[in-house]
């Protein structure tokens, strides 16, 4: 469909209101105010600086655990303690291991579990926080807008073209139609989170693959309100063990937080053999056991929310830089797997971004060659220092528990190195085993249904998370050949997306008597895990309509 589009022009475009991008917006208005104060021109002004976010308003897809380290937001805002939403700070921690009826509290708290000096944050409300500062600053913060493709002009890119609205299922304008923007901008940075779109395309085109491909973990969570006295606010445990056998890596959380409320969760990395295994059910049963029975039990349910994390680290993240571009955040690889903290380096990475923008702009020259400076920004960064020393962390984990634990001890006496460096990796996804059995589809009558007090099934906790989209619109879940789901995956894998997606978005049915894929994409809460797990690597997740999605409140 071809159609004219009205074209806006920006200093500077941020494509994701997280906290990358909305560091970078905030960091930006701060130099151009610094350098007015001391009578310079600035180079750019508030006003052109364009943000791009796809959910219906900030923070709506801001998913976390959350416990944030503070010491990249107090470098941004030096008093944020007086007004930044903090939910409480860290008063106890511990670590556990789990097995099906026990608990084993471990004598000492690992180092990277260690939380003194951190708060347990909604990183929904700290991203609404950031975004009024950010527009407090004069810079431009537009919701419901996704970026649906890249400008590409010469050797980088030139802007963004945002989606259509309006567009019916059979891909023709419905009476509402409104063709997308064409947003052109000296400098584009890409701030999407996990996996994004846009972000997959860049590094695609331009072959910007970091030593190893980026690896992922899906977090699930839920936000309870529980009975009070059952868990103190501000204290913080994480499991190993029980419900997730050896050969996967992952574990639990259950963060205390004020008014009786609770955020636990489950993370399990994206890289385990047996295709039919479910991190939700996983997540469900973790429940069941008696250290969180405990304290859930007489609760309510609140929230319920699902992410895919990247545990790559140094050596997945890309190149960060092109003619007009800069990648932060997630979507540079820049969260630490060990201490499963990101939000402290997205903040840091996006303040680096904004000032290595600014100069380049100051020197009228946006090239690769000045943004470039941006890597090294980041080398002589606390960054480096913290994600060198971790490097090999999560490949280690990549055949199981135990030898992941025994590299994480090499690491800890070598400074990151580990049994070998770089340790490689492999994509997640290869690490399917093929089913031994299957001719036919796999009965899904025995899935896990939840008793609806504790354990919930996933249609259950979709609702709980609030999510909608236009029914009327093209899938934004592109299956390139839904043939090999219909036959292939059926015999080889018996359709694994059955069982990753957190969501219920994917159905097999019968049709005539033969197997067909059913999309359930109103379902979808953006976490991205088919784009990443497929086996065939034929889903392609793009953004829906703006406004689509989740709503993470208070998350």
């Amino acid at each position: 469909m071809s159609v004219e589009r009205e074209k806006l022009e920006a200093d500077v475009l941020i494509v994701g209101a997280g906290p990358a991008g909305l560091a970078c917006a905030l960091r930006l208005s701060q130099l151009i105010e610094q350098n007015a104060a001391a009578g310079k021109t600035p180079a750019i002004s508030a006003e052109n600086i364009y943000v791009l976010e796809k959910a219906r308003e900030l923070g709506a897809h801001q998913l976390s655990g959350a416990i944030m380290d503070p010491c990249a937001l107090r470098e941004l805002v030096p008093d944020f303690e007086k007004s930044a939403p903090l939910d409480t700070p860290v008063t106890g921690d511990a670590a556990y291991f789990l097995t099906a009826t026990a608990s084993w509290k471990l004598p000492i708290t690992p180092p990277p579990l260690q939380n003194h000096g951190n708060y347990v944050v909604s990183l929904n409300r700290l991203t609404k926080w950031l975004g009024g500062l950010v527009e407090k600053s004069g810079v431009n913060v537009f919701t419901q807008f996704a970026g649906a493709s890249l400008i590409y002009e010469g050797n980088g890119v030139a802007g963004v073209i945002t989606e259509d609205k309006g567009v019916g299922k059979n891909g023709k304008p419905k009476d509402n139609f409104t063709p997308g923007y064409e947003l052109r901008s000296k400098v584009t940075v890409l701030a999407e989170g996990p996996r994004g779109s846009l972000t997959k395309d860049l590094v695609n085109h331009y072959h910007l693959d970091g030593v190893n491909p980026q690896v992922y973990g899906i977090g699930i969570k839920e936000l309870w309100d529980v009975q009070p006295g059952r868990i103190d606010a501000g204290y913080v445990a994480h499991t190993l063990g029980w419900p997730l056998d050896s050969d996967k890596y992952g574990g639990g959380w259950i963060y205390g937080l004020r008014e009786n409320r609770v955020s636990l969760g489950m993370v399990v990395g994206l890289e385990y053999s047996h295709s039919l295994f479910d991190p939700h059910a996983a997540f469900q049963t973790f429940k069941t056991h008696p250290f969180v029975r405990r304290i859930l039990e007489g609760g309510k349910l609140v929230r319920y929310g699902a992410k895919t994390v990247p545990y790559g680290g140094w050596y997945s993240m890309p190149r960060t830089y092109v003619d007009g571009g800069l990648i932060v955040g997630d979507s540079a690889s820049l969260l630490n797997s060990q201490r499963l903290k990101g939000i402290h380096t997205a903040i840091k990475s996006g303040m680096l971004a904004a000032e290595t923008i600014y100069e380049a702009l100051a020197a009228g020259d946006p090239s690769a060659k000045s943004l470039g400076a941006f890597p090294k920004k980041l080398e002589a960064s606390w960054i480096k220092t913290e994600l060198w020393a971790v490097r090999n962390f999560h490949q280690g984990f990549h055949d199981g528990l135990w030898p992941g634990l025994l590299n994480a001890g090499m690491q800890f006496v070598s400074g990151g190195r580990g049994l070998a460096d770089p340790m490689h990796c492999r994509p997640g996804y290869q690490d399917f085993r093929r089913l031994e059995r299957p001719r036919e589809l796999v009965d899904q009558s025995a899935r896990f249904k939840g008793d609806g007090v504790l354990t919930f099934d996933r249609l259950t906790d979709v609702y709980h998370s609030g999510t909608r989209h236009e029914e009327d619109q093209p899938c934004h879940l592109v299956v390139s050949d839904p043939g090999i789901c219909a036959d292939r995956c059926v015999r080889e894998y018996g359709n694994p997306c059955q069982y990753y997606c957190p969501a219920a978005v994917y159905e097999m049915t019968l049709e005539s008597g033969q197997p067909k894929l059913k999309v359930n994409a109103s379902n979808c809460v953006h976490c991205k895990t088919c784009d990443i797990a497929d086996p065939y690597q034929i889903v392609n997740w793009v953004p829906p309509e703006g406004g689509g999605g989740p709503n993470y409140e208070g998350m």
